[in-house]
């Protein structure tokens, strides 16, 4: 059977993706000479890092802030539903949910998001980071290595978030911007499931990162592609599938939630939270058409 003709453009975007975001990711002054420069560690954010979906809390800022209608981003959000879940394999009919997904952030520049981002962490993420995994990212920093975190989220919102919490950079989903202005396309695709590899691979070389002395967390099976490419990964808050694979395969596993709250965030979070991601991530990468 031959294979859907989407998926040679997957790959191209996801590539993209992934080295877009190595090549944007920042790196802080601090740990420019890192004492074990071969070895470090790649988290995901979401639920990872951050109780819920940091472009959750970013879009309901923005909204507060009056970027959008509440119509608007249920628009978006329902579009982003509906494909992930029947999967549509028309390039078409998949551009066309992605480019639906950009209409609602016109005539903002990247300093205005970047600013509002600032604001946005201080009131509504700030107090939703793990203790327990904020620990295990500064226990590779005391060990003289470096952590990126490894996200679907605009670069400009999780660069703030490695800021704020003393990482060495981030690696997000880029859009593309002149003179300060977002054109409204993104640098290949949502950093998301295999693009994050990309991104990691195309980091280490960069790097010169041994990935078998690398580690890598994420609570969600959809991020295989980048723990599998590490010697140490770990499971942080998993969803069902992979708290099953990462004890097959004998990985470590931690969890900061307890009881019914961790079954009711990975069943609400995931579904409501993950629908809009897509949806407000490519928002993003909108330039002020209406300028």
């Amino acid at each position: 059977m031959p294979e859907p003709r989407r998926r040679p453009d997957l790959q191209l975007r996801s590539t993209l993706a992934g080295e877009a975001a190595a090549a944007a990711a920042e790196v802080e002054t601090a740990l420019s000479h890192p004492t074990d420069p071969t070895a470090a560690a790649f988290f995901d954010v979401d639920n990872t890092v951050m109780q819920g979906a940091s472009i959750y809390h970013l879009a309901r800022g923005l909204h507060r802030r009056k970027f959008f209608t509440t119509r608007e981003i249920l628009g978006a959000a329902w579009k982003q539903a509906y494909f992930r879940v029947v999967g549509v394999e028309d390039p078409e009919h998949v551009a066309d949910a992605r480019n639906s997904a950009l209409g609602f952030i016109e005539g903002h520049t990247v300093r205005e998001l970047e600013e509002l981002g600032e604001e946005i962490f201080d009131e509504a993420m700030a107090h939703r980071i793990w203790p327990g995994t904020r620990a295990l990212a500064q226990m590779h920093l005391d060990q003289g290595q470096r952590v990126w975190l490894v996200t679907a989220a605009p670069i400009e919102i999780a660069q703030i978030i490695a800021r704020r919490l003393g990482l060495t950079g981030a690696m997000g989903t880029v859009s593309e911007h002149v003179d300060g202005v977002y054109t409204g396309r993104l640098v290949g695709d949502l950093l998301h499931g295999p693009a994050k590899a990309e991104a990691v691979l195309a980091l280490a070389a960069r790097e010169g990162l041994d990935l078998a002395r690398c580690s890598a967390y994420s609570d969600s099976v959809n991020d295989l592609p980048m723990l599998g490419l590490v010697g140490d990964p770990c499971a942080v808050n998993p969803d069902a599938k992979l708290r099953a694979h990462a004890r097959e395969q004998g990985w470590r596993i931690r969890d900061y939630r307890t009881g019914r709250k961790a079954a009711r965030a990975g069943i609400v979070v995931g579904g409501a939270a993950g629908a809009v991601s897509g949806a407000v991530a490519a928002g993003l990468a909108l330039r002020g058409r209406r300028r």
